[in-house]
């Protein structure tokens, strides 16, 4: 089908919902510029979280994360997204760009997808088990590109070996100060339009009772979903056969539509990245996979008991300080 100029209002809309997408810290590290048909995506260096991320490997991913959201909210407007990720040999952050044709109807499965954008939250508290997991899970299997990235689903035994991978990261990072004092500067308790908004965060009664989690500093004395004990939810682990730029910008792709897909389901869903930060850690991670692969990132999927527990949404920066039309 030809390749069109899509109305900029569309674009606009499309950008401001795909912002919803997570990234490390809720750091927002993209930009995009509208130039003519195409749509680009570019990596903004200046907001890589560089003591946790020193290399921009989340970030990437953050940003295939975004990639992946804004074709989803395009489908549901009745427009394919023709992707070139790194048309640019001579610039590493140009991640992609994007060119759309029309399409003859919008599927109620595109809908659902583009309207759980809204829907999905990071949630740190503890989860009950996923309802009709087995039945589940090859749906969502269905839904990805295998080749690009591929999902593990830990088994129950294999969980306190990730335990103890988790337990070396945050033992490894508690006294890097660099880390620490990027900690605290996301989760100040400030309005802002970025970072990670105290009412995301977790009590010490709460954080104790989920296994795998990033240590964020403490938020009050809650005792949110005490009747659930400790997590029940399931660890996913996405990997990619290498470990360069394009391996991390499709595992973003690849995390938008497991966290998607699970919203979809009702299910209730937190990245987890603490432990593919650290290389000691991650090499323990890799042993829980089923393949020679590299970790990328975790997903705790589980159901939320209750809809007052859901954590508001979090900030998001200025859709004009994120896009930006060609003159």
């Amino acid at each position: 089908m030809p390749i069109t100029v899509v109305d900029s209002d569309l674009i606009r809309n499309a950008v401001t919902l795909a912002s919803r997408a997570p990234s490390l810290h809720n750091s927002q590290p993209w930009r995009w510029l509208a130039k003519g048909p195409e749509l680009q995506l570019h990596l903004d260096r200046s907001r890589i979280v560089r003591n946790t991320d020193r290399g921009g490997r989340e970030a990437v991913i953050g940003c295939g994360a975004m990639l992946d959201h804004l074709r989803s909210a395009m489908a549901a407007a009745g427009w394919v997204s023709h992707v070139d990720r790194f048309p640019n040999p001579n610039d590493v952050a140009h991640l992609a760009t994007v060119e759309f044709s029309r399409t003859e109807y919008v599927t109620e499965a595109q809908r659902r997808r583009a309207d759980a954008i809204l829907r999905r939250r990071t949630d740190r508290l503890p989860f009950l088990a996923p309802r009709n997991w087995e039945a589940f899970e090859p749906v969502l299997r269905a839904e990805l590109d295998t080749d690009a990235a591929r999902l593990d689903v830990l088994a129950d035994e294999l969980r306190p070996e990730l335990l103890q991978a988790s337990a070396l990261t945050e033992a490894l990072q508690r006294f890097n100060t660099g880390y620490q004092a990027e900690l605290d500067w996301w989760t100040a308790p400030f309005e802002s339009s970025e970072g990670i908004p105290r009412s995301a965060l977790t009590s010490v009664n709460e954080a104790d009772r989920v296994e795998v989690n990033r240590s964020f500093p403490v938020e009050g004395r809650g005792a949110r979903r005490a009747d659930i004990g400790d997590d029940r939810a399931k660890i996913l682990i996405l990997s990619t056969p290498d470990d360069s730029r394009r391996d991390a910008l499709a595992c973003g792709e690849a995390l938008s539509v497991v966290l998607l897909e699970c919203t979809v389901a009702g299910l209730a869903t937190c990245p987890v990245t603490h432990v593919t930060e650290i290389p000691s850690a991650r090499a323990v991670v890799a042993e829980l996979i089923s393949a020679p692969g590299v970790p990328q990132v975790l997903v705790r999927v589980g159901q939320a008991p209750d809809i007052g527990a859901i954590p508001p949404m979090t900030p998001r920066r200025d859709r004009d300080d994120i896009l930006r039309f060609a003159d």
